[in-house]
């Protein structure tokens, strides 16, 4: 690993994994995404991790992802505070996007596993990794490893995140953990410190700084990110954060009744007064109200109002 992580990292601290809005023939809405990236930055977000699975990148062909890469880079959201998902099946997927994502001025590039064929070795997913990283042969490239097993159902042992880490020192710098497996996020950051592991919800999010993680990077942060970011920077100052967190998790946990981009894209549609944001492509689809009544209610009993 590089001695000097500064210049190298995304910053540390609160990501959101950000919904992707869409028109009424589910083609995106680059202006409404653009707008809602700047809305999260304003909110206290360190950074935005676009195309991931809450923004329904695997519902997106390639060209798509590129327009959607292309469109916040150009509706000036920072380069540096850009996590980029570019994780497909096809390697030459990968490669095309991951190449675009950092030409174009992405900080890191987000990439899932290649997911289909089950199961794969470790040997199978570093030769693939290794290929990626050759063919895309840029010395920006700064890669976080997706590990969601629960989705992916190709999970990344630790002795293959550490085997990555060290064959490619300043290239696959992180990881977000989104496996709920503390033992795997505490594992990794004791194997490697330094490298950028980010948990996949907030509720670990003082916990994984306290092992020398750098933060989370969540769904739920659409609607958390300014409480999020009260966790991370009171903590950075060295205060105590424990009843911060624990009302942290319980909202977190107030939203984990039904999926994340039904739930928090009707959940935005009733806040800001926009039925644009019910739509969703396929197999997505809307919950029933009664469910949603439901999280609006225990949110509501938590004291949680949507942050203007």
């Amino acid at each position: 690993m590089p001695e000097n992580f500064t210049d190298i990292f995304l910053p540390k601290g609160v990501f959101v994994a950000n919904l992707t809005p869409l028109k009424a023939d589910l083609s995106v809405d680059y202006p409404m995404l653009a707008g809602h990236c700047r809305w999260l930055l304003k909110q206290g977000a360190d950074g935005i991790a676009l195309l991931g699975t809450t923004g329904e990148a695997n519902s997106f062909g390639v060209r798509e992802r590129i327009g959607v890469i292309e469109s916040v880079l150009e509706a000036g959201i920072p380069g540096k505070r850009l996590m980029v998902g570019t994780g497909c099946c096809a390697f030459p997927d990968t490669v095309a996007l991951t190449r675009f994502a950092v030409e174009s001025g992405a900080g890191g590039i987000l990439m899932l596993p290649p997911f289909y064929y089950k199961p794969i070795s470790d040997e199978g997913l570093f030769r693939y990794f290794k290929l990626v990283i050759e063919k895309v042969k840029d010395s920006r490239l700064r890669i976080y490893l997706y590990h969601f097993p629960k989705l992916s159902g190709v999970p990344f042992s630790t002795e293959l995140v550490e085997r990555l880490a060290q064959e490619f020192p300043g290239v696959v710098v992180g990881m977000k953990d989104s496996s709920g497996d503390w033992g795997h996020m505490q594992e990794v950051c004791e194997r490697l410190p330094g490298f950028q592991l980010y948990a996949g919800t907030e509720k670990y999010l003082a916990d994984v700084l306290k092992i020398g993680g750098a933060g989370c990077i969540s769904a739920t942060t659409n609607a958390t990110a300014a409480l999020a970011a009260d966790v991370f920077r009171r903590w950075s100052n060295g205060e105590e954060v424990g009843r911060l967190q624990e009302r942290l998790s319980a909202i977190r946990q107030a939203f984990e009744a039904g999926g994340f981009v039904p739930v928090l894209k009707q959940l935005f549609a009733r806040w800001q007064q926009r039925e644009e944001w019910l739509y969703m492509r396929p197999p997505q689809a809307p919950l029933p109200e009664a469910i949603i009544d439901g999280i609006a209610k225990e949110l509501a009993g938590l004291g949680f109002e949507y942050p203007v």
